[in-house]
């Protein structure tokens, strides 16, 4: 059972700005606050509020908590193929939430299970999919559920986002989960923080050095400041 702090999952706790999500993530800002914030779009009289698609707490600095982050993950797979209305996608969300009966199905085992194939069929009516289409869904459904570890529950306590364009190519190095490191992102197995590693690196310490310092494995090290600073590693 995960351990409570002052009584609350930490897997609910608002830790993630917009930022810090995009960059574990690599979905471009504006997309994240979109689907989280809601946006403003022109219409012929004026313009009108797209309500956000994954709710997060409305205190500023506006921050995702940990579910959340697994939530915009699960999304990805959906725009990764499919450029539609944020609407209909809502449509096709209201649909998995009132046959789960639950609070953030997406971030839940029974999804993977169960909620993929409903989904998809709902979602597959609003775009006129194709059964090809259909399944290269699927696929890419799966290729980001393979990637989240639930709990006894079934909700995801571990997260390990992609860290190459290439999703077929993405090691599993790194890893966010909410009871290490504070929930930041880290080198699988140790709490070591991605950002610290990059941060060092880019002071001009070597990887050879940094592997040394933290008894690591290079290609670990490599990958973790690859994450964090695809440009230079």
């Amino acid at each position: 059972m995960i351990e409570l702090y002052g009584g609350t999952d930490p897997r609910d706790i608002p830790t993630y700005s917009i930022r810090d999500a995009a960059r574990y993530l690599r979905i471009p800002v504006a997309t994240i606050r979109a689907w989280t914030v809601g946006r403003r779009y022109p219409i012929s009289n004026g313009s009108n509020f797209s309500k956000p698609l994954i709710p997060i707490h409305n205190r500023k600095p506006r921050l995702l908590s940990f579910t959340n982050l697994v939530e915009v993950h699960v999304l990805r797979a959906i725009r990764k193929h499919h450029k539609i209305d944020l609407r209909k996608v809502r449509d096709a969300l209201d649909f998995i939430d009132e046959e789960f009966q639950t609070s953030h199905p997406l971030a839940r085992e029974r999804f993977l299970t169960d909620g993929v194939d409903l989904f998809i069929e709902k979602y597959g009516s609003l775009i006129n999919a194709s059964k090809n289409e259909q399944t290269e869904l699927k696929d890419a459904f799966n290729a980001h559920l393979e990637r989240i570890e639930p709990d006894d529950t079934g909700l995801a306590i571990k997260l390990y986002p992609f860290t190459r364009s290439q999703e077929e190519d993405n090691p599993r190095f790194v890893v966010v989960d909410p009871r290490i490191a504070f929930g930041r992102l880290a080198i699988v197995g140790t709490g070591i923080s991605t950002r610290v590693l990059a941060e060092r690196y880019q002071a001009g310490e070597s990887i050879e050095s940094l592997a040394y310092d933290y008894d690591c494995d290079r290609l670990m090290i490599e990958e973790a400041i690859r994450c964090e600073l695809p440009a230079v590693a």
